[in-house]
Formats: C-alpha cells, sequence, structure tokens
C-alpha cells in the first residue's frame, strides 16, 4: 500500500523505520512540524523522523498549517491509500481525512478512551493505572475519538518512568500497526466505537506542571516524579541563603512513616539521607539536581551543601 506517514515525536520513529523495511508497502512522503530552535544555544533542529526520511530518499512536507487548500491539495498528489499518525502536533481537517483511499489511521499511546490527548503516556503512571498499551483507531474529526482498529496492552512495572514507558511503545507500535494495515487489506478492519461515558483527557504539559506541590499525599507525588521524568521533569525551590533556587527531583521513593516531619515541604536527614514531609508521609529524595549543578544522587547533594534539616521546600 501507499503511505504517508504524519509524525514529529520520536515515539513514531520505530513505526517509520518499520514502513520503510516493509516489502509490501510503500512510504510516498512524511509530513512533520517545522524545525524548531533547541538547547540553550536555539540551534534550528530538524524533527528526527524528518532525518529518517532525508536518509531514505522520501519527500518531506512541514507546513505550519497541514489544513490549508495548497497543502491539501499538494498531500493529495501522493495519492495514498493509507495515512498512518503518530504524535504529529496537529489536529487533521476533514479535507486531510477524506485523502487516503482506504484509510486515515492514528497510533495512539494509550488504551482509549483513557487518556485521549496529548499527554497519554505521563497521564497513565501518575493516576496509577495497572496498564497502558496502544491503539490503533480510525480518525475523525475529533480529539482522538475515532472508532478502534485494535488494541495491544501490557502492564506497567512498578517503577515505570515516562522515559520506560515511551520506549515500550515505540516499540510496540510497529506490530501493532502491521496488524491493523493487514486487516484493512483483507477488507476485515473492524470499526469498534468508543464508549464516551469512560473517556478521559490529557493536556499538553509545560515545565511548570513539574512543580510539586507537598501537601498532596506521598504515593501521588511519587507516581508524579516517575511519570514526569525525563518531561517535564519535577521540581521544588530550595531557600539558599537570600535566593530560592530551583531543586530538580530525578527520583524518589515512598517512605516510611517513622519518617515524617510535621510541615508538608520540611526536609529531614537521616543517616546521610535526605526525606521531605508530604501530606500523608514522607518521600525519600533519591536523585536530585540544583540549579546551577550537575544532576547527583541526595547523599551526594547533602555533603556539599550543609545544614537542611527542618528547611521547607516551596
Amino acid at each position: 500500500m501507499r503511505i504517508v506517514f504524519l509524525g514529529t515525536g520520536d515515539i513514531g520513529l520505530p513505526s517509520l523505520e518499520h514502513l520503510l523495511t516493509a516489502t509490501s508497502h510503500e512510504v510516498v512522503a512524511v509530513v512533520t512540524q517545522p524545525d524548531k530552535p533547541v538547547g540553550r544555544k536555539q540551534v534550528l533542529t530538524p524533527p528526527a523522523v524528518k532525518v529518517r526520511a532525508l536518509e531514505a530518499g522520501i519527500p518531506v512536507l512541514q507546513p505550519q498549517r497541514l489544513r490549508t487548500a495548497e497543502n491539501v491539495a499538494a498531500l493529495a498528489e501522493y495519492q495514498a491509500d493509507v495515512f498512518v499518525v503518530v504524535a504529529y502536533g496537529q489536529i487533521l481537517s476533514r479535507q486531510v481525512l477524506d485523502l487516503p483511499r482506504l484509510a486515515c489511521l492514528n497510533i495512539h499511546a494509550s488504551i482509549l478512551p483513557r487518556h485521549r490527548g496529548a499527554s497519554p503516556i505521563q497521564a497513565a503512571i501518575r493516576e496509577g493505572d495497572a496498564e497502558s498499551g496502544v491503539t490503533i483507531m480510525w480518525m475523525d474529526e475529533g480529539l482522538d475519538t475515532g472508532p478502534i482498529l485494535l488494541q495491544d496492552c501490557f502492564s506497567l512495572n512498578p517503577d515505570e518512568t515516562g522515559g520506560s514507558l515511551h520506549d515500550r511503545l515505540a516499540q510496540l507500535a510497529p506490530s501493532s500497526l502491521d496488524k491493523a494495515l493487514a486487516l484493512i487489506e483483507a477488507g476485515t478492519a473492524p470499526k469498534i466505537p468508543q464508549n464516551n461515558d469512560l473517556s478521559t483527557h490529557c493536556k499538553k504539559l509545560e515545565r511548570e506542571d513539574g512543580h510539586l506541590d507537598w501537601q498532596r499525599p506521598v504515593e501521588e507525588l511519587e507516581r508524579l516524579i516517575r511519570a514526569y521524568q525525563p518531561w517535564p521533569g519535577t521540581f521544588s525551590r530550595l531557600p539558599v541563603g537570600d535566593k530560592l533556587l530551583q531543586l530538580k527531583v530525578l527520583r524518589a521513593q515512598v517512605a516510611d512513616a517513622s519518617s515524617t516531619t510535621v510541615d508538608p515541604g520540611a526536609l529531614q536527614i537521616a543517616q546521610g539521607r535526605l526525606f521531605v514531609s508530604c501530606g500523608d508521609g514522607a518521600l525519600e529524595l533519591l536523585g536530585v539536581q540544583l540549579e546551577g549543578r550537575k544532576p547527583m544522587p541526595a547523599g551526594d547533594f547533602l555533603r556539599g551543601q550543609g545544614a537542611l534539616e527542618g528547611v521547607i521546600l516551596s
């Protein structure tokens, strides 16, 4: 089949790679977001899917707005049988959805209808889900509301992070896509309506979403720290002299009740270990990064920081 791949995030790379090497399909174009400035020096950087497509000699389109008449017409020229969409970053108009001959498929990183939206990977861990997975869905004009073609699920690990779950889903997606395309070719692909009553939504995350509220329950905070690692990360603010410095929390674990202190956010040191009081218990900080410094184990941070007992994080 002739396939146009639409994607921007790294989660789509294994699926694109699989399509490029599949003998039964031909990737005729890749559509991705425009190059963006990255890092402190704001170096203009292309999406990884663009780099891979150009290496394979595949045409790449990077429209600011795909829905314009000019861009729709340009996309129509590829006469695609199927569009495959993975973390593209733009809502597709009805005109775009109607272009492929057979289907416009989305690979979504959750078990729909749970976690519709922009951050399903983080949401699954943050909300304490027992499992996650890949949904292949027929796209409509809503936000992840189209009928389900198939789903592949797996259990989450107790130490699952946003990064580890991202990678697991990225590696699972090609096999799910393979099965979906085979069903479409055979004319037997189902269209299972989603139960909207069971739907949940997750927004696009910003850095400030990682600001830790120490009045929340300790287990919620532990899940949040794992969910937001590596993006958007979690942090608090540590008073150092007359300044409030950002303290990133990279790793943490729930502590036993004897490690609690009275005020949420209060630091406690015991046997070279660093704890912070939460709404209903205490969290042991295992890895941190103080503003202007490198990431380090909490024990190393304590040895270089001075007196922290009773200091309140905000």
